[in-house]
């Protein structure tokens, strides 16, 4: 039989190829595995950062001789997947750093050691990498000193240590980067650090807290604003700095605490454990505004002795999109397998996270390579499986015993935090932070109605939503348990002061100040109410009794700053708005009103310069952006006014005011059509103001519409028909 040509010449070169790739193969088998060619590459890029001189691993394994040494333990350590430390299983997930050794990494140390560990050429070797014991970015802006060291016993259990940290600056600042640098990096598993923004952590620890004090997870109170603190700032001794992600700087404000919530594992003899804490600004503020969630189930942690199943799980559905930047998922020693996933929209499953032999001393932030988008309605899940048996290596107690929820090691928690950053969100629409917090909250309050901190985010979330009424009887609801609590009381008098209900709003202000030892923040919003009353004397007296209280409060400066001007001592309250700038450049207060100010007295440069910082810090501010136009249109540049009074019209379409303004710019610049339609939407929006028909006939007499402009005098007369002006101007007018 003949085959064509074609298939004839195929089957030869079939032929060819299965002589020749078993020669290469076997040739490239016996080629040797030396620690220049392969071996060097894997430990630079996967183990060194921890195995260097001065480094969190027990030995290094910088030069040829380190690997040399630990070559054998190299084997069992990579063979059994316990180094490099990487808890979760491929392909659950697309991580960035991931340090999972592929197989054929974890073959090729193998065949190195078995093979007599052979160094090769050393001219091949990739240099070593170089670990500054120091600041790996300069020196810091900023550096924090744990004042007291703690002594670590030689031997024991793990010890989770918290140091309070004071923000020693009045001055709000931006932070970019942060490097921790512990004394004894050896013992330090990993480190946390949190910010508390109302010191709470000191006041609830007012005899010890400078020793230090103890404790795995803390709860800290926010404050009376929506500020969820957005970033993981977990740190490990293999990432020295954390630089977070372009738009997205954290913030820290005078009065601050930072937390430095530390894992010590004692090695064996006494150390003496001290940090410092250096941080970097940058001037720009934060243009991406990330949101920590938590899935957890505590309540159901109620583990019996024996039981290697104990399966506790939660689920959260999204109301907006978003994009995950990292995850955390965290349980203490009977923690088994930890995952988590996404179900879409479509009925699509999207694994985010799995671990199917938790550790807790190498349990890490995780983040990821690329973002992953989800969109609204997703569903998030956790699924945790704990083991209380004898089998479980890690349980800490034999024989077992019975675990419930807690903050010690020896407690148990099931949490998986998740960082999203909304996406997609309507420009002029609600903070799609807000409704995350709300969707979060009212899945805990459902799962748990006594749970009042829930209860009150849930409120405070309804509030920055503009839904007031609701707000406060939520806010009512904790107070029946919690008839004391000044924070609540001062909250429900901010919700009923912006559903105008005044006076029940004074009594709440008033009762959070009879309440609570720090009361700056009811004698603000009371002092607030005074000045929204016209009552400048008795707000002036609120202000003044803050600042014996809290002195550098940039906001406290600048509201005492709208009584005295409310007073008419113009003098004093610009005297208190520039002591509020030099607290916070940024405060929007000080800047609005000088800006104003040097409107009224010059220079205009000055007023601009101010009016486009406030500006800034409130983009969605409408009367900043007229103001500053005014300031443009002072100074003569009228295109830049356009601009702002353009902007300000699409920001409140329904503003009368803004269009009349607009509608007198454009006449200025010899744009007679458009200033005539600008101020027809004007008297659309408010058809009886006899200045703006007048102001109406004034341009159509300009463009020469006269018949127009006569209609538009007689219409003004017809409102007002005392309207001098009007009159006038009408007679003005040629005779038909």
């Amino acid at each position: 039989m003949k085959f064509p040509r074609c298939m004839s010449l195929a089957l030869v070169c079939c032929v060819f190829l299965s002589w020749l790739t078993p020669r290469r193969a076997i040739r490239a088998a016996e080629a040797p595995v030396t620690w220049s060619r392969q071996i060097a590459h894997i430990v630079y890029q996967n183990c060194a950062t921890c195995h260097h001189p001065g480094g969190s691993g027990p030995f290094s394994l910088l030069t040829f001789r380190d690997a040399y040494r630990r070559g054998p333990q190299m084997v069992q350590a990579t063979q059994s997947r316990y180094m490099p430390p990487w808890l979760p299983a491929p392909g659950y997930g697309d991580f960035a750093g991931a340090r999972r050794l592929s197989d054929e990494q974890v073959a090729l140390i193998r065949k190195w050691v078995e093979s007599g560990m052979p160094e090769g050429d050393a001219s091949n070797a990739p240099p070593p990498p170089h670990y500054d014991p120091t600041w790996q970015l300069g020196k810091p802006d900023l550096i924090l000193t744990v004042e007291r060291p703690y002594i670590l016993a030689t031997s024991g259990s793990d010890v989770f240590r918290n140091f309070v940290l004071p923000y020693p600056l009045a001055q709000t600042h931006y932070i970019r980067a942060m490097q921790i640098l512990p004394t004894v990096p050896q013992v330090v598993h990993h480190a946390n650090v949190l910010i508390d923004r109302t010191a709470s952590f000191r006041r609830r620890h007012p005899t010890d807290w400078e020793d230090g004090v103890e404790g795995m997870e803390l709860e800290l109170d926010a404050g009376n604003t929506f500020d969820p603190d957005s970033h993981f700032l977990f740190w490990k001794p293999d990432t020295p700095v954390l630089e977070e992600p372009e738009g997205m700087p954290w913030r820290l404000d005078g009065g601050n605490d930072l937390i430095l919530n530390m894992h010590l594992k004692p090695s064996g003899k006494p150390e003496t454990i001290s940090a410092q804490i250096g941080l970097y600004f940058t001037p720009e503020r934060a243009s991406k505004l990330p949101m920590l969630l938590q899935l957890e189930d505590d309540r159901d942690l109620d583990i019996p002795p024996g039981n290697r199943h104990f399966v506790v799980q939660d689920e959260l559905k999204l109301p907006v999109d978003v994009h995950v930047f990292g995850i955390y998922p965290h349980a203490h020693y009977l923690g088994k397998e930890l995952e988590g996933w996404a179900i879409l929209p479509n009925g699509k499953k999207e694994w985010l996270i799995r671990i199917p032999n938790w550790d807790i001393d190498r349990q890490s932030v995780y983040r990821y390579r690329d973002p992953v988008f989800l969109p609204r309605g997703t569903v998030l899940h956790m699924h945790y499986v704990y083991d209380n048996s004898e089998d479980n290596i890690h349980n800490p107690n034999s024989p077992p015993v019975r675990v419930r929820a807690g903050n010690r090691s020896v407690d148990e928690m099931a949490h998986l935090w998740i960082q999203v950053l909304p996406v997609n969100a309507p420009k002029r629409g609600p903070d799609p932070r807000l409704l995350l917090e709300q969707a979060w909250m009212e899945h805990r309050v459902d799962k748990n109605p006594r749970d009042f901190i829930s209860l009150y985010n849930l409120a405070a979330a309804l509030a920055g939503l503009g839904r007031y009424t609701e707000a406060a009887a939520d806010y009512r609801k904790v107070l029946v348990s919690h008839p004391d609590d000044a924070r609540t009381l001062n909250s429900l008098g901010a919700a009923l002061e912006n559903a105008g209900d005044l006076q029940q709003a004074e009594e709440s202000f008033t009762r959070a100040i009879a309440a609570g030892h720090d009361t700056c923040d009811a004698q603000f919003n009371l002092a607030g109410l005074e000045l929204k009353r016209s009552k400048f004397r008795e707000a002036e007296e609120q202000f003044r009794g803050m600042l014996r209280q809290c002195p550098g409060d940039a906001e406290t400066r600048g509201g005492l700053g709208l009584a005295l001007d409310g007073e008419g001592d113009s003098t004093s309250a610009k005297t208190e708005f520039e002591r509020a700038l030099e607290l916070d450049p940024g405060n929007f207060t000080a800047l609005y009103h000088l800006g104003e100010m040097a409107i009224e007295s010059g220079p205009p440069q000055r007023a601009i310069d101010l009016l486009e910082k406030a500006a800034a810090q409130r983009p969605d501010d409408v009367d900043s952006r007229e103001r500053l136009a005014l300031a443009f249109a002072q100074s003569g540049r009228s295109s830049d006014a356009l601009k702002q009074l353009r902007e300000a019209v699409q920001l409140k379409s329904g503003d009368a005011n803004l269009h009349a303004l607009l509608s007198q710019v454009l006449a200025g610049t010899g744009q007679l059509q458009q200033a005539i339609d600008e101020q027809n939407q004007a008297l659309r929006l408010q058809p009886n103001d006899a200045d703006g028909w007048n102001n109406l006939g004034v341009l159509e007499a300009r463009a020469g519409k006269t018949v127009a402009a006569r209609q538009s005098f007689q219409h003004a007369l017809q409102l007002a028909p005392d309207h001098a002006q009007a009159r006038a101007n009408l007679a003005r007018l040629p005779s038909r």
